[in-house]
């Protein structure tokens, strides 16, 4: 498949076709990463939908999903690439048992052993190595969780597409991957990082786009029941909590709800199903606290506005 895109338009129409409802800075942001052949880095909060942005990629382009998750320590041999070393003990004790081995000299047995077939490819390097006629979606996950070094890797790998195996010698990509960064910003992603990518700053969805993300997702939830769950999450998020509730746990609840039959919030059911939305107990006593009365009645109100 062969993208032909034309405007940042055309990007937020066929997300939308496949389940993604974006604002136009995220539209136009993708549409630049597309056209310029450039990575994209997405930071904010958590849950706004930034490694969704990679799924629905590779479900728009047909491109394979190739997701590397970040975390402190992870170096070369679990992001890049790693040596079978069972199935190379195994080669060599089958050479020695079958007598192969008798008369070759140690480079040529290294030769057999560095072999491309007892490679194993990580993440990277499947991005890199692709071969396929599409290029893959590489998904970088939460990148300020890996340590300074790995991230100097990273801008090499990025910068030129191409990552060398002193055994073997040179991948280089034919097609580049399209590659998608994300940060929660747990810490500051290095400037040269930054440098190399595009950059967009991820928020919360305004009301009616959350509205019409839940219809999207979660078509079984009435109308009005779906305006009250975006409202009452939109409240929420006003409380200053530990962890404001992001769209992901907007859909969650609204599933939850459609799936008890409700049609409308009230103060009971808001109540047993506040931990649908709300992860952490500290933010539900606090949420009750204010009253969750004040939270339904917001929701009912708010719901009813139209644009």
């Amino acid at each position: 498949m062969t993208l032909s895109i034309a405007t940042p338009a055309e990007v937020s129409a066929a997300l939308a076709a496949h389940g993604y409802i974006p604002d136009d800075g995220l539209s136009t942001s993708i549409y630049l990463a597309l056209t310029l052949q450039r990575p994209l880095l997405l930071e904010g909060e958590a849950g706004v939908g930034k490694t969704e942005v990679a799924k629905v990629l590779s479900r728009w382009t047909g491109g394979q999903l190739i997701r590397l998750q970040c975390y402190e320590g992870i170096d070369v041999s679990q992001a890049v690439y790693d040596w079978d070393y069972s199935r190379q003990l195994l080669h060599l004790r089958a050479s020695e048992a079958t007598g192969e081995s008798l008369g070759l000299t140690t480079s040529a047995l290294e030769q057999q052993l560095y072999h491309e077939r007892f490679l194993l490819k990580r993440a990277l390097l499947q991005a890199i190595d692709s071969g396929a006629e599409q290029p893959p979606v590489l998904l970088i996950d939460e990148v300020d969780r890996a340590d300074d070094e790995f991230e100097a890797y990273l801008l090499e790998v990025l910068s030129e597409y191409q990552i060398t195996v002193p055994e073997l010698g040179r991948f280089a990509a034919v097609r580049p991957p399209i590659v998608i960064l994300t940060s929660n910003r747990t810490r500051d992603v290095h400037d040269a990082l930054k440098r190399r990518c595009l950059y967009h700053w991820v928020e919360h969805p305004d009301f009616e786009r959350e509205v019409s993300i839940v219809r999207m997702r979660v078509p079984q939830a009435l109308d009005r029941l779906a305006r009250q769950v975006a409202a009452a999450v939109e409240g929420l998020r006003e409380l200053h909590l530990y962890k404001p509730p992001g769209v992901a746990e907007t859909i969650d609840w609204a599933q939850a709800l459609a799936a008890l039959g409700v049609t409308e919030l009230d103060e009971k059911v808001v109540s047993a199903t506040l931990g649908t939305v709300l992860k952490y107990r500290e933010d539900q006593e606090r949420t009750r606290q204010h009253g969750i009365a004040d939270l339904v009645k917001q929701a009912f109100e708010r719901g009813f506005q139209r644009p």
